[in-house]
């Protein structure tokens, strides 16, 4: 099909004298100049480019007016930016488009089209444009520009590639735990992305090639700015990750194996031990595979008696948690819902029936890709799942492959979850929630995240587990989870305790196992116990923190976890970096993945350093040896960076629990100014998209032994729960607390401070040194300077 395509498109060009055989002298004509940019023309072929936002290009080529539609790539919503407008020069045939952000520039002696930077550095020069009439995208950049992004790595395939790609790629979504999108980026300032539904890549001596994409039209758009500057331009293009549930910033235990009285006893465990949880997700037990009458999509009354009915969930929902289940893209043929499917051509096309590895019978699997399939899954299980308590989807092996290996769909897992999101937004405004085995960009738009497939356990998965992790991330996929503890195989103790405490720093915390696997901390010894309810309760306290990126992520494109490339992007230690990540912009963290570790080694890149747990500083800019107990397994490689604002709370049993009245701030000033964005809405619901939420921005500087912290006009109508910051500024010791020109009252020691009525502040001293804290009233507006 694809050589088709592209054969029509040459013979087209062929026909109408486009082509030569040295198509590369061919002259294209600069047919019209307009606000937003240029259209280049070679009689019924033309070429538009078009600057529609400060770091984004456009590039379409049409053959004969034969436009092809976006693919899912595209958000269907997006809706062009036509207010920009560049500053747009030309002489004769040449033409400048500039912006803050970018300048390009097409020569029309040479043929060339190049795209520079907003200091004049050249990133990306085309200089065979009428490539693309053969079925190709050809762009020029700096041989030793650092590459990333097309895909990342399925559930048992080495890692050893890294996160720095190189050489002949795929741009698919691959199966068990891959991501993939059609989308190179360097931390040169750069990216391309291919509206497609497939491609191949190839990243050779400067060059990138960009071929099999599938469609006669080439489009395409180069994105240019920092890292996070090109991941926000690629949410604007592709369509925002809609926000998950507040619950979903705590932990989920899934498991397979378990019945009504096991979970409710598990449940009580975690309560009683006082181990935070907000999930339970069950996995093929709670439905009634097998038996016929809807069974895929319906409760299993003989393992759940009070699931049917919604009672079952009503009991968690009182004790704070969440019921999440298994749903999966095949249906048994000889039941109801399998004769249906036949009736009304909802299987993938050309798929042989075969025998389902948990009820032995035959079964086919629904074509998602097809709406009226999409309709009908989807209303079964929004009346059998999600109307009986089910409240979030983990779907589970729709990465299609025929028997060939080959892979045929890159969106049947993305439409499957679509399927899902658009029943449950049409019938309720409970927030969706959801994970799947892989994925492909367009995907985020459907409340969709990533787990990382059917993994070993052991110390070498989980150290792979890095890589997985980021270069998901580096192709879009901000809500990443894995399997903690492993699925395949029972951890020891010790890899389990480490798990957790990796878990802990990722976007979607979890563990599971395989049938008959049990990942509840108190299974794995009292040393493991003590270290993950540790870490878990770590997590809990971070919950502000946490929930902050995610509507960040929603806002500007970059969530909770970012690589440290995004942040020092030309920093040449960082290139193939996994060791460590950033836990939103703050924290840097190295989790121990090795066994009986002693001592870690972990470079810090520029700045200052401050341990979260000994409050030891660091320089930056080096490599330095962090001890490791390997007795207790409870610490973790976690650092604060320099300018840090850092909201946390009291730790609850789940999220939510308690009325949160004060947030503790910890500030760690820099001599320039840093800001945090805090943020709070319902934690269930879209209104926040209408407005219905609370955002006010904290700032802080240091300049010497003072400092200021500023708290921002809010935005947003929603009202929190919250009243007070109480605010520790580290490194200072204040003599006078000034709001303005008003002197705050002093308080003789923090506890008096933090147990009055009013605003005021006081200075004491914890691991991290002498500070000076503030309470300050939450929502207000405050410049106060600490003399």
């Amino acid at each position: 099909m694809l050589a088709n395509i592209h054969a029509r498109a040459l013979m087209i060009l062929l026909l109408a004298g486009c082509v030569t055989a040295a198509h590369a002298s061919v002259t294209l004509e600069l047919r019209s100049v307009g606000a937003q940019g240029f259209v280049l023309a070679q009689d019924d072929a033309r070429i538009s480019v078009q600057m529609v936002a400060p770091g984004v290009l456009h590039v379409h080529y049409v053959p004969m007016d034969n436009k092809t539609p976006p693919s899912l790539v595209i958000d269907p919503q997006r809706t062009q930016a036509t207010r920009f407008k560049p500053q747009v020069s030309h002489t004769g045939d040449a033409v400048t488009l500039r912006s803050k952000r970018m300048t390009v520039a097409w020569n029309p002696k040479a043929d060339t089209l190049m795209v520079t930077d907003a200091q004049g550095h050249t990133l990306l020069r085309q200089t065979d444009l009428m490539a693309l009439a053969q079925g190709r995208i050809e762009v020029e950049h700096a041989a030793d520009d650092a590459l990333y992004g097309i895909g990342g790595f399925e559930a048992n395939q080495p890692v050893t590639a890294g996160l720095l790609r190189d050489g002949k790629q795929v741009a698919q979504a691959g199966k068990q735990g891959h991501a993939g999108a059609p989308f190179v980026w360097s931390t040169a300032g750069y990216g391309v992305l291919v509206d497609c539904d497939g491609a191949a890549f190839d990243l050779v001596g400067g060059h990138i090639t960009m071929s099999d994409f599938d469609r006669g039209d080439a489009d395409y758009y180069i994105l240019v700015g920092t890292p996070a500057e090109l991941f926000g331009e690629l949410a604007k293009l592709s369509g925002p990750a809609p926000m998950f549930p507040k619950w979903a910033m705590g932990f989920t235990n899934s498991q397979w194996g378990i019945d009504q009285k096991e979970l409710l006893d598990i449940l009580k465990t975690y309560r009683a031990k006082h181990i935070p949880i907000d999930n339970f997700t069950l996995d093929f037990d709670w439905k009634a595979w097998g038996q016929g009458d809807y069974g895929e999509f319906r409760w299993n009354p003989e393992k759940f008696p009070d699931g049917p009915s919604g009672k079952l969930a009503k009991m968690l929902g009182a004790e704070g948690v969440q019921l999440t289940g298994i749903m999966k893209p095949r249906l048994l043929l000889g039941t109801t819902e399998g004769d249906y499917a036949t009736a009304h051509d909802l299987w993938i096309p050309g798929e042989q029936a075969y025998p389902e590895y948990f009820s032995h019978k035959q079964a086919k699997d629904v074509d998602f890709d097809k709406p009226e399939s999409r309709r009908w899954f989807a209303d079964l299980a929004m009346k059998y799942g999600f109307d009986k308590g089910i409240v979030g989807w983990w779907n589970d092996e729709a990465d299609v492959y025929g028997k060939d290996g080959t892979l045929t769909s890159n969106t049947q897992f993305l439409n499957m979850e679509r399927s899902l999101h658009d029943a449950q937004r049409a019938a309720s405004d409970k927030r969706v929630w959801s994970i799947n085995r892989n994925f492909w960009l367009g995907a985020q738009r459907y409340a969709y995240g990533l787990w990382s497939g059917d993994i070993d356990t052991g110390f070498a998965s989980m150290a792979a587990q890095r890589t997985r992790m980021l270069s998901a991330i580096e192709v879009g996929e901000m809500k990443w989870g894995m399997d903690g503890g492993g699925f395949n195989g029972h951890p020891s103790g010790e890899n389990y305790a480490r798990w957790i405490e990796f878990g802990a720093f990722t976007p979607i915390f979890r563990v599971h196992g395989t049938f008959g696997q049990k990942r509840q901390p108190w299974r794995y010894g009292p040393v493991a116990e003590a270290a993950a309810t540790a870490a878990i309760r770590l997590r809990y306290a971070l919950i502000p923190y946490i929930y902050a990126y995610q509507h960040s992520e929603y806002v500007h494109g970059v969530g909770l976890v970012r690589p440290l490339t995004f942040d020092w992007p030309h920093d040449p230690k960082l290139r193939n970096d996994a060791n460590a990540w950033l836990f939103g912009q703050w924290l840097l963290v190295s989790p121990v993945v090795e066994q009986g570790q002693t001592m870690k080694h972990v470079y810090l890149p520029a700045g200052t350093w401050t341990d979260w747990f000994s409050g030891k500083t660091y320089a930056g800019g080096q490599t330095i040896d962090v001890p490791v107990d390997a007795k207790t397994w409870r610490d973790i490689p976690l650092f604060i960076r320099e300018g840090a604002i850092i909201p946390t709370q009291p730790v609850m049993d789940y999220v939510g629990q308690h009325p949160v009245a004060t947030v503790t701030v910890q500030v760690f000033p820099s001599d320039h100014a840093t800001h945090f964005d805090y943020y709070d809405d319902d934690g269930e619901t879209y209104a926040y998209e209408q407005g219905a939420y609370f955002l006010q921005r904290l700032s802080a500087q240091r300049d010497g032994d003072e400092a200021t912290f500023r708290t921002a006009k809010p935005s947003g109508s929603y009202q929190p729960a919250l009243r007070h910051y109480l605010v520790k500024v580290h490194g200072i010791t204040a003599a006078t607390v000034r709001a303005k020109d008003v002197a705050l009252e002093h308080y003789p020691t923090p506890a008096a401070l933090e147990s009055a009525t009013g605003e005021g502040w006081a200075t004491g001293h914890d691991r991290y040194g002498a500070f000076t804290v503030l309470k300050l009233d939450a929502g207000a507006t405050r410049d106060v300077t600490l003399h």
